[in-house]
Protein backbone atom coordinates (compact mmCIF):
# COMPACT_ATOMS: atom_id res chain seq x y z
CA UNK A 1 0.00 0.00 0.00
CA UNK A 2 1.37 3.86 -0.48
CA UNK A 3 2.56 5.44 2.05
CA UNK A 4 0.24 8.09 3.37
CA UNK A 5 2.45 10.61 2.84
CA UNK A 6 2.94 9.65 -0.71
CA UNK A 7 -0.65 8.92 -1.42
CA UNK A 8 -3.03 10.68 -4.21
CA UNK A 9 -6.93 10.40 -4.63
CA UNK A 10 -6.89 6.96 -5.92
CA UNK A 11 -4.61 5.60 -3.16
CA UNK A 12 -6.89 7.25 -0.88
CA UNK A 13 -10.43 5.49 -2.20
CA UNK A 14 -8.39 2.37 -1.72
CA UNK A 15 -7.60 3.04 1.99
CA UNK A 16 -10.66 3.79 2.39
CA UNK A 17 -12.28 1.10 1.17
CA UNK A 18 -9.60 -1.56 2.66
CA UNK A 19 -10.83 -0.17 6.10
CA UNK A 20 -14.59 -0.40 5.07
CA UNK A 21 -14.97 3.20 6.50
CA UNK A 22 -18.45 4.73 6.23
CA UNK A 23 -17.78 8.42 8.00
CA UNK A 24 -15.01 10.74 7.06
CA UNK A 25 -14.10 13.76 9.78
CA UNK A 26 -13.12 16.55 7.75
CA UNK A 27 -10.57 18.45 9.66
CA UNK A 28 -8.71 22.06 9.29
CA UNK A 29 -6.54 23.31 12.04
CA UNK A 30 -7.52 26.59 13.16
CA UNK A 31 -4.92 29.52 14.58
CA UNK A 32 -5.58 27.90 18.21
CA UNK A 33 -4.42 24.18 17.13
CA UNK A 34 -8.24 23.16 17.54
CA UNK A 35 -9.89 20.50 14.68
CA UNK A 36 -12.76 22.25 12.91
CA UNK A 37 -14.79 21.48 10.28
CA UNK A 38 -17.58 18.62 9.45
CA UNK A 39 -18.22 14.86 9.95
CA UNK A 40 -19.42 13.56 6.63
CA UNK A 41 -20.64 10.21 5.29
CA UNK A 42 -18.54 8.34 3.13
CA UNK A 43 -20.26 8.55 -0.32
CA UNK A 44 -21.03 12.74 0.02
CA UNK A 45 -16.97 12.83 0.79
CA UNK A 46 -16.05 10.84 -2.40
CA UNK A 47 -18.79 12.69 -4.33
CA UNK A 48 -17.62 16.40 -3.68
CA UNK A 49 -13.89 15.74 -2.45
CA UNK A 50 -13.83 18.61 0.02
CA UNK A 51 -16.16 21.05 1.70
CA UNK A 52 -16.89 24.77 2.58
CA UNK A 53 -16.88 26.80 5.86
CA UNK A 54 -16.75 29.89 6.53
CA UNK A 55 -13.49 32.01 6.35
CA UNK A 56 -13.45 33.46 9.76
CA UNK A 57 -13.25 29.71 11.56
CA UNK A 58 -9.81 29.36 10.53
CA UNK A 59 -9.20 33.06 12.21
CA UNK A 60 -10.67 33.00 15.45
CA UNK A 61 -9.06 33.18 19.08
CA UNK A 62 -9.27 30.40 21.91
CA UNK A 63 -12.46 31.58 23.63
CA UNK A 64 -14.15 31.57 20.42
CA UNK A 65 -14.73 35.66 19.55
CA UNK A 66 -14.04 37.72 16.61
CA UNK A 67 -13.04 41.32 16.50
CA UNK A 68 -15.56 43.78 15.63
CA UNK A 69 -13.73 46.17 13.80
CA UNK A 70 -10.35 47.14 12.61
CA UNK A 71 -7.47 45.36 10.25
CA UNK A 72 -8.65 42.29 10.66
CA UNK A 73 -11.56 43.24 7.81
CA UNK A 74 -8.75 44.11 5.39
CA UNK A 75 -8.23 40.36 5.59
CA UNK A 76 -11.61 38.38 6.45
CA UNK A 77 -14.35 39.51 3.88
CA UNK A 78 -16.95 41.40 6.41
CA UNK A 79 -19.14 39.85 4.61
CA UNK A 80 -18.53 36.24 6.21
CA UNK A 81 -17.29 34.65 2.71
CA UNK A 82 -16.93 30.95 2.31
CA UNK A 83 -13.72 28.83 1.51
CA UNK A 84 -13.37 26.12 0.21
CA UNK A 85 -11.62 23.08 1.55
CA UNK A 86 -9.72 20.19 -0.27
CA UNK A 87 -8.56 16.84 1.31
CA UNK A 88 -5.10 16.74 1.63
CA UNK A 89 -5.22 12.45 1.03
CA UNK A 90 -1.85 11.82 2.75
CA UNK A 91 -2.78 13.25 6.12
CA UNK A 92 -5.83 9.95 6.27
CA UNK A 93 -5.80 8.06 9.39
CA UNK A 94 -8.22 5.99 11.18
CA UNK A 95 -10.06 7.02 14.05
CA UNK A 96 -9.69 4.48 16.60
CA UNK A 97 -11.68 5.17 19.21
CA UNK A 98 -14.71 5.53 16.98
CA UNK A 99 -17.63 3.08 17.47
CA UNK A 100 -17.85 2.55 13.42
CA UNK A 101 -15.03 2.49 11.10
CA UNK A 102 -14.17 6.58 10.73
CA UNK A 103 -11.19 8.59 9.27
CA UNK A 104 -10.07 11.57 9.60
CA UNK A 105 -8.36 13.86 7.00
CA UNK A 106 -7.13 17.14 7.52
CA UNK A 107 -8.15 19.77 4.76
CA UNK A 108 -5.96 23.23 2.90
CA UNK A 109 -7.98 25.95 3.13
CA UNK A 110 -8.63 27.95 -0.75
CA UNK A 111 -10.23 30.90 -1.75
CA UNK A 112 -12.63 30.87 -4.52
CA UNK A 113 -9.90 32.10 -6.85
CA UNK A 114 -8.31 28.19 -5.98
CA UNK A 115 -5.53 29.82 -4.30
CA UNK A 116 -4.40 29.00 -0.70
CA UNK A 117 -5.94 30.51 2.04
CA UNK A 118 -2.88 33.25 3.23
CA UNK A 119 -4.28 33.18 7.04
CA UNK A 120 -4.63 29.31 7.67
CA UNK A 121 -1.61 27.82 9.76
CA UNK A 122 -1.21 25.21 7.27
CA UNK A 123 -0.97 27.49 4.44
CA UNK A 124 2.04 29.74 6.36
CA UNK A 125 4.10 26.07 7.36
CA UNK A 126 3.33 25.43 3.45
CA UNK A 127 4.54 29.19 1.98
CA UNK A 128 8.37 28.75 4.58
CA UNK A 129 8.64 25.40 3.31
CA UNK A 130 8.23 26.87 -0.42
CA UNK A 131 10.82 29.25 0.12
CA UNK A 132 13.66 26.96 1.29
CA UNK A 133 12.28 24.65 -1.45
CA UNK A 134 13.00 27.50 -3.90
CA UNK A 135 17.22 27.32 -2.26
CA UNK A 136 16.87 23.78 -3.10
CA UNK A 137 16.80 22.80 0.33
CA UNK A 138 14.50 19.92 2.61
CA UNK A 139 13.84 21.17 6.68
CA UNK A 140 13.69 18.37 8.88
CA UNK A 141 12.49 18.71 11.80
CA UNK A 142 11.90 16.56 15.32
CA UNK A 143 9.53 17.45 17.98
CA UNK A 144 9.81 16.44 21.43
CA UNK A 145 6.38 17.59 22.95
CA UNK A 146 5.78 18.07 27.07
CA UNK A 147 2.11 17.86 28.53
CA UNK A 148 0.80 16.99 31.93
CA UNK A 149 -1.64 14.64 32.82
CA UNK A 150 -4.27 15.83 35.59
CA UNK A 151 -7.22 14.53 37.83
CA UNK A 152 -10.48 15.52 36.38
CA UNK A 153 -11.36 18.83 36.69
CA UNK A 154 -14.39 20.82 35.68
CA UNK A 155 -13.93 23.82 37.87
CA UNK A 156 -11.68 26.50 36.74
CA UNK A 157 -11.71 27.92 40.01
CA UNK A 158 -10.40 24.68 41.56
CA UNK A 159 -6.15 24.40 40.90
CA UNK A 160 -4.95 21.09 39.16
CA UNK A 161 -3.92 17.91 40.78
CA UNK A 162 -1.53 15.19 39.41
CA UNK A 163 -3.84 12.10 39.03
CA UNK A 164 -4.22 8.65 40.79
CA UNK A 165 -2.06 5.78 38.99
CA UNK A 166 -2.17 2.23 39.59
CA UNK A 167 -1.11 2.22 43.14
CA UNK A 168 -3.95 4.31 44.48
CA UNK A 169 -1.61 7.42 44.85
CA UNK A 170 -0.70 10.88 43.22
CA UNK A 171 2.50 12.26 41.96
CA UNK A 172 3.39 13.89 45.46
CA UNK A 173 7.50 14.95 44.45
CA UNK A 174 9.30 15.04 40.81
CA UNK A 175 10.16 12.19 39.17
CA UNK A 176 12.08 12.81 36.60
CA UNK A 177 12.72 10.38 34.07
CA UNK A 178 11.09 7.34 36.75
CA UNK A 179 9.97 4.30 34.69
CA UNK A 180 8.17 3.19 37.45
CA UNK A 181 6.37 6.80 37.88
CA UNK A 182 5.34 6.03 34.04
CA UNK A 183 4.08 2.42 34.72
CA UNK A 184 2.06 3.74 37.58
CA UNK A 185 -0.66 4.92 34.25
CA UNK A 186 0.18 1.94 31.94
CA UNK A 187 -3.34 1.39 31.08
CA UNK A 188 -3.32 4.77 29.63
CA UNK A 189 0.17 4.24 27.93
CA UNK A 190 -0.93 1.10 26.03
CA UNK A 191 -4.01 2.57 25.17
CA UNK A 192 -1.98 5.63 23.88
CA UNK A 193 0.50 3.65 21.77
CA UNK A 194 -2.34 1.30 20.56
CA UNK A 195 -4.34 4.42 19.25
CA UNK A 196 -0.67 6.10 17.90
CA UNK A 197 0.12 2.87 15.61
CA UNK A 198 -3.49 2.13 14.32
CA UNK A 199 -3.35 5.95 12.86
CA UNK A 200 0.68 5.21 12.16
CA UNK A 201 1.75 8.38 13.77
CA UNK A 202 5.10 7.99 14.10
CA UNK A 203 6.17 8.59 17.73
CA UNK A 204 9.21 7.07 19.54
CA UNK A 205 10.40 7.66 23.21
CA UNK A 206 8.46 8.42 26.11
CA UNK A 207 10.06 9.43 29.29
CA UNK A 208 8.67 10.76 32.61
CA UNK A 209 9.83 14.67 32.37
CA UNK A 210 10.10 16.65 35.99
CA UNK A 211 6.72 17.94 36.86
CA UNK A 212 4.37 15.63 39.08
CA UNK A 213 1.88 14.18 36.04
CA UNK A 214 4.52 15.63 33.40
CA UNK A 215 5.50 13.52 30.51
CA UNK A 216 7.60 13.77 27.20
CA UNK A 217 6.80 12.04 23.57
CA UNK A 218 9.35 12.72 20.99
CA UNK A 219 8.53 12.37 17.43
CA UNK A 220 11.06 10.63 14.51
CA UNK A 221 12.24 13.19 12.38
CA UNK A 222 10.82 13.82 8.82
CA UNK A 223 9.68 16.99 6.90
CA UNK A 224 7.46 19.88 8.30
CA UNK A 225 4.07 19.49 7.58
CA UNK A 226 3.85 15.90 8.19
CA UNK A 227 5.22 16.65 11.60
CA UNK A 228 3.08 19.02 12.52
CA UNK A 229 -0.18 17.19 11.39
CA UNK A 230 1.06 14.61 13.54
CA UNK A 231 1.81 16.04 16.65
CA UNK A 232 -1.81 18.09 15.53
CA UNK A 233 -3.24 14.40 15.37
CA UNK A 234 -1.54 13.42 18.84
CA UNK A 235 -2.77 16.29 21.12
CA UNK A 236 -6.13 15.32 19.78
CA UNK A 237 -5.60 11.56 20.76
CA UNK A 238 -3.75 12.20 24.18
CA UNK A 239 -6.68 14.15 25.30
CA UNK A 240 -9.37 11.50 24.31
CA UNK A 241 -7.15 8.49 25.74
CA UNK A 242 -7.12 10.60 28.70
CA UNK A 243 -10.31 10.92 28.99
CA UNK A 244 -11.37 7.78 28.63
CA UNK A 245 -9.05 6.56 31.92
CA UNK A 246 -11.13 9.40 33.82
CA UNK A 247 -7.71 12.09 33.51
CA UNK A 248 -7.31 15.10 31.36
CA UNK A 249 -4.14 16.00 29.57
CA UNK A 250 -3.11 19.38 29.42
CA UNK A 251 -0.51 21.35 27.02
CA UNK A 252 -0.82 23.97 28.28
CA UNK A 253 2.38 25.89 29.16
CA UNK A 254 2.14 26.31 32.64
CA UNK A 255 -0.77 24.50 34.03
CA UNK A 256 0.41 24.43 37.61
CA UNK A 257 2.39 26.29 39.96
CA UNK A 258 5.58 25.67 41.38
CA UNK A 259 6.15 22.80 38.89
CA UNK A 260 7.85 23.03 35.67
CA UNK A 261 6.40 24.19 32.20
CA UNK A 262 5.26 22.09 29.29
CA UNK A 263 7.84 23.09 26.00
CA UNK A 264 7.60 21.51 22.02
CA UNK A 265 11.09 21.56 21.90
CA UNK A 266 11.91 21.54 18.08
CA UNK A 267 14.91 19.50 16.30
CA UNK A 268 15.90 20.83 12.96
CA UNK A 269 18.55 20.53 10.14
CA UNK A 270 18.30 21.22 6.66
CA UNK A 271 19.54 19.22 3.57
CA UNK A 272 20.23 19.42 0.01
CA UNK A 273 17.95 18.14 -2.21
CA UNK A 274 20.30 17.79 -5.14
CA UNK A 275 22.73 15.18 -2.77
CA UNK A 276 20.94 14.54 0.08
CA UNK A 277 23.63 15.76 2.87
CA UNK A 278 22.91 17.72 5.55
CA UNK A 279 24.01 21.43 4.81
CA UNK A 280 24.86 22.13 8.54
CA UNK A 281 28.19 20.42 7.97
CA UNK A 282 31.10 21.00 6.26
CA UNK A 283 33.19 17.69 4.53
CA UNK A 284 35.53 17.60 6.87
CA UNK A 285 32.63 16.97 9.71
CA UNK A 286 33.28 20.47 11.25
CA UNK A 287 30.02 23.55 11.52
CA UNK A 288 29.21 25.26 8.42
CA UNK A 289 29.02 28.42 7.62
CA UNK A 290 24.91 27.57 6.55
CA UNK A 291 24.90 26.16 10.34
CA UNK A 292 25.97 29.75 12.20
CA UNK A 293 23.86 31.61 9.87
CA UNK A 294 20.78 29.91 10.84
CA UNK A 295 21.62 29.59 14.48
CA UNK A 296 22.01 33.51 13.59
CA UNK A 297 18.68 33.89 12.03
CA UNK A 298 16.88 32.39 15.44
CA UNK A 299 18.76 34.73 17.71
CA UNK A 300 18.01 37.44 15.41
CA UNK A 301 14.23 36.99 14.82
CA UNK A 302 12.69 34.42 17.54
CA UNK A 303 12.70 37.73 20.42
CA UNK A 304 10.21 39.38 17.83
CA UNK A 305 8.25 36.30 16.68
CA UNK A 306 7.72 35.01 20.31
CA UNK A 307 3.53 35.41 20.42
CA UNK A 308 3.38 32.96 17.53
CA UNK A 309 5.21 30.37 19.58
CA UNK A 310 4.16 31.61 23.20
CA UNK A 311 0.57 32.54 22.16
CA UNK A 312 -1.16 33.08 25.38
CA UNK A 313 -0.75 35.16 28.52
CA UNK A 314 0.06 31.49 30.26
CA UNK A 315 2.47 30.88 28.02
CA UNK A 316 5.14 33.69 29.66
CA UNK A 317 4.38 31.80 33.38
CA UNK A 318 6.80 29.07 31.68
CA UNK A 319 9.48 31.48 30.65
CA UNK A 320 10.70 32.60 33.75
CA UNK A 321 14.78 31.99 35.33
CA UNK A 322 15.17 29.05 37.00
CA UNK A 323 11.75 26.92 35.49
CA UNK A 324 13.55 24.88 33.59
CA UNK A 325 12.92 27.17 30.10
CA UNK A 326 15.14 29.49 28.84
CA UNK A 327 15.03 33.65 29.49
CA UNK A 328 16.91 34.36 26.08
CA UNK A 329 18.41 33.11 23.23
CA UNK A 330 21.59 32.44 23.63
CA UNK A 331 22.86 29.39 21.82
CA UNK A 332 25.43 26.93 22.76
CA UNK A 333 26.54 23.00 22.34
CA UNK A 334 24.76 20.34 24.91
CA UNK A 335 23.46 22.87 27.21
CA UNK A 336 20.12 22.85 28.43
CA UNK A 337 19.62 26.32 30.06
CA UNK A 338 19.93 28.33 26.18
CA UNK A 339 17.21 29.08 24.00
CA UNK A 340 19.25 27.40 20.99
CA UNK A 341 21.19 24.42 21.63
CA UNK A 342 23.33 22.15 19.60
CA UNK A 343 22.88 18.28 20.98
CA UNK A 344 25.67 16.06 20.77
CA UNK A 345 25.53 14.59 17.21
CA UNK A 346 27.16 12.90 14.31
CA UNK A 347 28.26 15.31 11.43
CA UNK A 348 25.58 13.72 9.46
CA UNK A 349 23.48 14.52 12.08
CA UNK A 350 23.77 17.92 13.43
CA UNK A 351 21.13 20.12 13.86
CA UNK A 352 19.71 22.82 15.93
CA UNK A 353 17.19 22.43 19.16
CA UNK A 354 14.73 25.39 19.29
CA UNK A 355 14.01 25.53 23.08
CA UNK A 356 11.64 28.48 23.28
CA UNK A 357 8.69 26.80 21.90
CA UNK A 358 5.32 25.93 24.24
CA UNK A 359 3.66 23.00 23.98
CA UNK A 360 0.63 25.22 24.08
CA UNK A 361 1.54 26.46 20.35
CA UNK A 362 0.06 25.45 17.06
CA UNK A 363 2.67 22.76 15.87
CA UNK A 364 1.97 24.40 12.10
CA UNK A 365 2.80 28.27 13.22
CA UNK A 366 5.23 26.95 15.52
CA UNK A 367 7.09 25.18 13.00
CA UNK A 368 6.45 27.81 10.47
CA UNK A 369 8.39 30.27 12.78
CA UNK A 370 11.49 29.01 13.69
CA UNK A 371 12.50 28.03 9.94
CA UNK A 372 11.40 31.47 9.37
CA UNK A 373 13.66 32.51 11.34
CA UNK A 374 16.55 30.42 9.85
CA UNK A 375 15.46 31.35 6.93
CA UNK A 376 16.43 35.17 7.38
CA UNK A 377 19.54 34.01 9.38
CA UNK A 378 20.66 32.08 5.78
CA UNK A 379 19.56 34.81 3.48
CA UNK A 380 20.94 37.76 5.38
CA UNK A 381 24.01 35.88 6.59
CA UNK A 382 23.40 36.75 9.86
CA UNK A 383 26.76 35.84 12.43
CA UNK A 384 25.18 34.72 15.74
CA UNK A 385 26.82 35.99 19.37
CA UNK A 386 29.69 34.02 21.06
CA UNK A 387 28.38 30.24 22.31
CA UNK A 388 26.69 30.75 25.75
CA UNK A 389 29.13 28.48 27.57
CA UNK A 390 27.71 28.64 31.17
CA UNK A 391 24.44 28.85 32.96
CA UNK A 392 22.28 31.18 30.39
CA UNK A 393 19.47 31.56 33.37
CA UNK A 394 22.02 34.02 34.84
CA UNK A 395 22.22 36.11 31.60
CA UNK A 396 19.62 39.04 31.09
CA UNK A 397 16.20 38.21 29.93
CA UNK A 398 15.94 38.72 25.76
CA UNK A 399 12.42 37.24 25.67
CA UNK A 400 9.45 39.59 25.92
CA UNK A 401 7.99 38.80 29.55
CA UNK A 402 3.98 39.17 28.05
CA UNK A 403 1.79 38.73 25.54
CA UNK A 404 1.45 42.49 25.26
CA UNK A 405 4.62 42.73 24.83
CA UNK A 406 5.35 39.93 22.41
CA UNK A 407 2.61 41.45 19.92
CA UNK A 408 3.94 44.61 19.95
CA UNK A 409 7.44 43.00 18.84
CA UNK A 410 5.85 41.00 16.36
CA UNK A 411 3.67 44.07 14.95
CA UNK A 412 7.30 45.65 14.00
CA UNK A 413 9.44 42.90 12.49
CA UNK A 414 8.50 43.56 8.78
CA UNK A 415 11.42 40.73 7.70
CA UNK A 416 8.88 38.39 9.27
CA UNK A 417 5.52 39.54 7.82
CA UNK A 418 7.35 39.20 4.30
CA UNK A 419 8.13 35.67 4.78
CA UNK A 420 5.00 34.40 6.96
CA UNK A 421 2.53 36.73 4.88
CA UNK A 422 1.32 40.46 6.24
CA UNK A 423 -2.23 38.50 5.60
CA UNK A 424 -1.59 35.61 8.38
CA UNK A 425 0.38 38.27 10.88
CA UNK A 426 -2.53 40.90 10.72
CA UNK A 427 -4.99 38.09 11.65
CA UNK A 428 -2.99 36.73 14.17
CA UNK A 429 -2.29 39.82 16.01
CA UNK A 430 -6.06 41.61 16.25
CA UNK A 431 -7.31 38.00 17.22
CA UNK A 432 -4.19 37.43 19.90
CA UNK A 433 -4.62 41.42 21.23
CA UNK A 434 -8.51 40.34 22.04
CA UNK A 435 -7.86 37.38 23.79
CA UNK A 436 -5.17 39.67 25.63
CA UNK A 437 -7.76 42.28 26.25
CA UNK A 438 -10.30 39.79 27.76
CA UNK A 439 -7.78 38.21 29.70
CA UNK A 440 -7.06 41.97 31.40
CA UNK A 441 -10.93 41.62 32.55
CA UNK A 442 -10.08 38.88 35.30
CA UNK A 443 -9.07 39.61 38.69
CA UNK A 444 -6.60 37.32 39.44
CA UNK A 445 -6.66 35.30 43.62
CA UNK A 446 -2.87 36.93 43.92
CA UNK A 447 -4.42 40.47 43.23
CA UNK A 448 -7.52 40.21 45.76
CA UNK A 449 -4.88 38.64 48.27
CA UNK A 450 -2.06 40.92 48.22
CA UNK A 451 -4.05 44.28 47.09
CA UNK A 452 -6.99 44.00 48.44
CA UNK A 453 -6.00 45.37 52.35
CA UNK A 454 -2.41 46.49 51.50
CA UNK A 455 -2.91 49.35 48.84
Amino acid sequence: MTQASEMNFNDLEQWLNERRVTEIECLVPDLTGVARGKILPREKFTEDRGMRLPQAIVAMGVTGVFPESGPYYDVIDPTDKDMQLRPDPGSVRIVPWATDPTAQVIHDCFDNQGRLVPFAPRSVLRRVCELYAAEGLQPIVAPELEFYLTARNTDPNTLLKAPIGRSGRAETSRQAYSIDAVNEFDPLFEEIYDYCEKMELNVDTLIHEVGAGQMEINFFHNKPLGLADEVFFFKRTVREAALRHDMYATFMAKPIAGEPGSAMHVHQSLVDVADGHNVFSNPDGTPSEMFMHYIGGLQRYVPAAMALVAPYVNSYRRLSRHTAAPINIEWGHDNRTVGIRSPISAPAARRVENRVIGADANPYVAMAMTLACGYLGLKNKIKPKPEMRGDAYLSPYALPRSLGEALDWLRKESDLHEVLGKEFITVYTEIKELEFEEFMKVISPWEREHLLLHV
